[in-house]
């Protein structure tokens, strides 16, 4: 029995080595999901900060994520309070006896 190492060949690569030195399986790494546009420039805009949380350890997309919702939402609420025709009143149309 010899305590020598047997020498690496060509056919011998082990993952550590095909993956490189600095590869870190545990790293952050992005999704690649496309974002296709709304046509709305402010939904767009939260949309693409989804795109943050990409270079994000896990534990760093509630932040993101948190943040695109209550964007999102306020979005979605000033869509509400625009100002547009006024409602007619209950009474209008209505005649008296």
């Amino acid at each position: 029995m010899s305590d020598t190492v047997p020498e690496a060949t060509a056919g011998d690569e082990t993952a550590e080595v095909e993956a490189g030195p600095d590869h870190d399986p545990a790293a952050p790494a992005p999704l690649n999901v496309p974002r296709t546009p709304t046509g709305n420039a402010e939904v767009d805009a939260q949309l693409e900060r989804l795109g943050d949380a990409d270079h994000l350890a896990t534990d760093g997309h509630v932040e993101v994520y948190e943040d695109v919702h209550r964007g999102l939402r306020d979005t979605l609420t000033a869509l509400d309070a625009r100002p547009g025709p006024a409602a007619p009143s209950p009474s209008y149309g209505q005649h008296r006896s």
